[in-house]
């Protein structure tokens, strides 16, 4: 099945998981104090996770989705470095335990670990597309957060994103319950940068 045709068949999802109140405060600057940086931190727990996740992907997937799975664990490695940097400058600490939500997350990653490549790659592209789609909902960003908007939406970053997606869709095959799970684990992922860390992925 075409992952174009998931975005279709799951549109509300999708856009509860892209149109949170969490991007629309970071678009016109109403956020919460505070909120952002607690985002940012568990962001940098959540990216940790994905690279473990997406290292043990690339290790058993077939020969043709390597290539475009190696350049997104670079990538990963390459944001982790630059959130370490923002600590530093926003005086963050990265080490603080994952909330609920993260812990989650982290879970639904692990789970991935044993359901079939093809399912498993279908969910790294949902985690991706929907992580460019929701930034660029908050496009362009109130002026203290633009710089952080322009930083997940650049068009290389869409170009691995389709990379994954034509990945994906050379595998074939139905993905859509993981796919649900991801956007059920990204609206919880919003919802405790707002505020209610309690909640967890569905």
């Amino acid at each position: 099945m075409p992952t174009s045709d998931l975005l279709r068949d799951h549109a509300a999802a999708w856009e509860r998981a892209t149109r949170h109140p969490f991007l629309l405060a970071v678009r016109d600057g109403s956020i919460p104090p505070g909120a952002f940086d607690t985002w940012l931190v568990q962001d940098a727990r959540y990216v940790g996770d994905l690279l473990r996740f997406q290292a043990r992907l690339l290790a058993r997937a077939p020969r043709p989705a390597q290539a475009v799975l190696a350049a997104g664990a670079v990538a990963l490695v390459a944001e982790l470095a630059w959130f370490e940097e923002l600590a530093g400058r926003r005086g963050l600490d990265l080490d603080v335990p994952r909330l609920p939500a993260t812990a989650a997350y982290a879970g639904l990653l692990d789970r991935l670990d044993g359901v079939d490549v093809p399912a498993a790659l279908t969910a790294l592209w949902a985690i991706e597309r929907v992580y460019l789609d929701a930034w660029s909902a908050a496009a362009p960003g109130a002026p203290e957060y633009a710089g952080y908007v322009a930083h997940w939406t650049t068009p290389e970053f869409a170009g691995y994103v389709d990379g994954l997606a034509a990945a994906a869709d050379a595998l074939g095959g139905r993905h859509d319950d993981v796919v649900l799970e991801v956007l059920d684990a990204e609206v919880a992922f919003w919802d405790m940068a707002m505020g209610d860390g309690s909640r967890g992925a569905a």
